[in-house]
């Protein structure tokens, strides 16, 4: 009995898993930096916005009529914030978004549907594995 290169692709998401798992890896999420400019009268509606969408504003500085706020929000959330701020500062809201860090992913951790087999169930995908190089 030989091995092709087939039997190590076909073993080779068992082998990632093991190795994912014995190295501890945690998902992170990008983390934005952002700088808003809003009416200085519409800082009050805008902040509980702000918490809700988990964004970390910093203290705000006040230059006449204009409030300004950096901070960090996740960056799926920065559409969100987009959406709302029109609403919220009479269309008059201006918000710089970059990317800053990655930091540990809270609440539950996303995920994606898988579109073959799962190597997180060891049994399920090595019959799988069997199935497919006997039906060849």
């Amino acid at each position: 009995m030989s091995s092709t290169a087939g039997d190590f692709r076909n073993l080779t998401p068992l082998v990632l898993m093991v190795a994912l798992k014995r190295a501890g890896t945690r998902v992170y999420e990008p983390v934005h930096r952002f700088h808003l400019e809003i009416p200085a009268d519409t800082y009050g509606p805008v902040l509980p916005v702000l918490a809700r969408l988990r964004a970390v504003p910093g203290g705000p500085v006040i230059r006449g009529s204009l409030c300004l706020l950096d901070g960090e929000i996740p960056a799926a959330q920065v559409r969100a914030l987009e959406e709302q701020l029109p609403g919220l500062t009479r269309g008059e809201g201006v918000l710089e978004a970059v990317f800053g860090h990655y930091q540990p992913a809270r609440g539950e951790i996303p995920e994606r549907p898988r579109t073959d087999h799962n190597p997180l169930n060891r049994e399920e995908y090595l019959l799988q594995v069997v199935r497919r190089v006997t039906a060849r």
